[in-house]
């Protein structure tokens, strides 16, 4: 497993998926049709899972794929997978159809419940995240590549929050942490804001599931950040039957336990 030249890979596949999921997004109109959860898909969804799914399946066929557009495998199947891709082929789906342009594609490499390589792709506007462990994080933005690392706390507090999904017991948290600035954004995007060291925190107070964070959560560990639990407890994956995520926190260079403004 060598992971520069996977990332390398990785990043030219969640790029064509972007592709395919903007000729979608340019299209005049499309169509909306909703899972068991209520939560909305389209074509573009389906035409990125597939292009993915085929992509890393010749590029790392020892690996399984475990993606949002086919996350009904048994607990007791995954469960004996010490390295698979975790995938959200389109994440922001409600973004997509507002066609606000904050939605993006996810892949992430997870080993013994670690991710370990990750590449967050915004097709419509233009921005690629990615990092591997070991190697640093790094953005790719307008055909130039460079370097990206978290900020020292700032004052006050820049927090992002969430565009189209609100966390019910956010506004008790934003009052308990005093002065900050608050920003919402699509997708986990968000993050990447964090990682890049254009914000200082991204709380997390309600559902995700674990193809929305792996990617990112590389991404920010080796821009120096902390991605952790609400209880400020390291976030893993595969671990258990559920593929729910716990509220959690994602933070700049400097620790500090949030936890303790949650009522």
């Amino acid at each position: 497993m060598h992971l520069p030249t996977l990332v390398t890979a990785v990043v030219r596949i969640a790029q064509g998926a972007g592709d395919k999921i903007m000729a979608v997004y340019n299209s005049p109109d499309f169509a909306v049709e909703h899972k068991a959860d209520d939560s909305p898909l389209t074509a573009a969804d389906m035409a990125a899972h597939h292009h993915i799914v085929d992509a890393l399946t010749a590029l790392t066929p020892q690996y399984p794929v475990l993606s949002e557009e086919s996350a009904s495998l048994p607990f007791s199947e995954r469960s004996q997978w010490q390295t698979y891709w975790l995938v959200d082929p389109l994440d922001g789906t409600r973004e997509f159809v507002k066609r606000n342009g904050e939605f993006s594609t996810l892949i992430a490499l997870v080993h013994n419940n670690v991710p370990i390589l990750g590449v967050v792709h915004a097709p419509a506007l233009n921005e690629t995240w990615f990092a591997h462990q070991g190697g640093g994080a790094f953005k790719q933005m307008h055909g130039e590549t460079f370097p990206i690392s978290t900020r020292a706390t700032g004052k006050p507090l820049k927090v992002m929050g969430s565009k189209s999904h609100r966390d019910p017991i956010m506004p008790q948290f934003l009052e308990r942490i005093g002065a900050h600035e608050y920003a919402v954004m699509g997708s986990i995007l968000k993050a990447c804001r964090v990682a890049e060291g254009s914000a200082d925190i991204y709380p997390r107070l309600g559902l995700t599931s674990e193809w929305d964070t792996a990617a990112a959560q590389i991404i920010v560990e080796e821009a120096g950040g902390h991605f952790t639990r609400a209880d400020m407890q390291p976030l893993r994956y595969n671990t258990k039957d559920s593929l729910l995520n716990p509220h959690f926190f994602v933070f700049g260079k400097d620790y500090h336990d949030w936890s303790q403004y949650l009522v």
